[in-house]
């Protein structure tokens, strides 16, 4: 039985990721999510690139790109799908997260 990955991650958002690095200018290895302390719920995501791998960061492989799961983070965002969604409003990337308890009003933060 092959094991599961700590994230999954769409076609949309492996679509918009590669692009992003592309248009970086030098090369990346991946990216890296992370969470840290912030907004009303207590949580929010982060994206960076990276231009390498930490000694303890998660690797996940998916759809052509290296997504790096800062070991802080790990336990947060087990089973979290990333997802890039554009609408006539806003565009951004969102996180299916099976862990979170709750969101803040504005979405901006969650809480597990």
């Amino acid at each position: 039985m092959a094991l599961r990955q700590a994230m999954t991650i769409t076609d949309s958002a492996a679509t918009r990721v590669l692009a992003l690095m592309a248009k970086r200018g030098r090369p990346a290895f991946g990216i890296r999510i992370g969470v840290r302390s912030r907004g009303c719920s207590g949580l929010t995501y982060t994206l960076e690139y990276a231009d390498e791998r930490g000694k303890f960061d998660e690797v996940v492989q998916d759809k052509g790109i290296t997504i790096l799961i800062d070991p802080k983070a790990s336990m947060f965002i087990i089973g979290t799908e990333m997802d890039y969604v554009e609408d006539k409003l806003q565009s951004g990337f969102t996180f299916r997260n099976p862990n979170e308890k709750g969101r803040c009003g504005c979405g901006e933060s969650f809480h597990v």
